[in-house]
C-alpha cells in the first residue's frame, strides 16, 4: 500500500484531465444503459484492482437499482443465471478489452455484433477504454475509498 502523499491529476494536469472528462460526457448520450455502464466500470475496475471505482461505481450502480446478489456475483458473472445475453456480450468484451494484452477474441467480437450490432459494440469497447484510463489514474495517483 503506498504512504506517500500522491497529486491530484486534476490539478496537476486539468488540460489531460479534460479530455478525459469530455469521454464521459459522450459516454453519457451513447446507446449503451445507464446500468451497463455501470457494469462496465465495475467490471473493468475489478480486473484492475482499483478500489476507488469499484466502491464508486458499485454505489451508482445501487442508486439505479442494482440487486446486491448481481454485485457480489460480478465478478463470475459467467457461472451465473444473473446476466441477459447482452450483458454477457458486454461483459465479455469489457474483460477482453480490459486485458488488452491477450486481444479481443474472434468468438468475443463476433457475439457482441451479432447481440450489440456495431454501434453498441463500438460504444462499449470506449467505455472499457475510458474505465480503464481512469482505474489507471486513481490506481497511480493512489485514490482511495472513503470509509463509511
Amino acid at each position: 500500500m503506498q504512504t506517500q502523499k500522491r497529486f491530484n491529476m486534476a490539478q496537476a494536469e486539468p488540460e489531460g484531465y479534460k479530455t478525459l472528462l469530455a469521454m464521459e460526457k459522450y459516454l453519457s448520450v451513447t446507446m449503451i444503459a445507464p446500468l451497463h455502464k455501470e457494469l462496465i466500470k465495475i467490471r473493468a475496475s475489478q480486473i484492475n484492482g482499483c478500489a476507488y471505482c469499484i466502491d464508486l461505481h458499485t454505489k451508482d450502480a445501487r442508486k439505479m437499482g442494482e440487486t446486491e446478489q448481481r454485485i457480489y456475483a460480478l465478478n463470475a458473472w459467467r457461472d451465473t443465471p444473473f446476466f441477459s445475453r447482452e450483458e454477457r456480450a458486454i461483459l465479455a468484451l469489457t474483460e477482453e478489452v480490459t486485458l488488452i494484452s491477450y486481444h479481443v477474441s474472434d468468438a468475443t467480437y463476433s457475439e457482441a455484433i451479432e447481440v450489440l450490432g456495431e454501434q453498441l459494440t463500438a460504444q462499449v469497447m470506449l467505455a472499457a477504454v475510458a474505465i480503464n484510463s481512469w482505474n489507471r489514474i486513481g490506481i497511480a495517483t493512489g485514490l482511495m475509498p472513503a470509509a463509511n
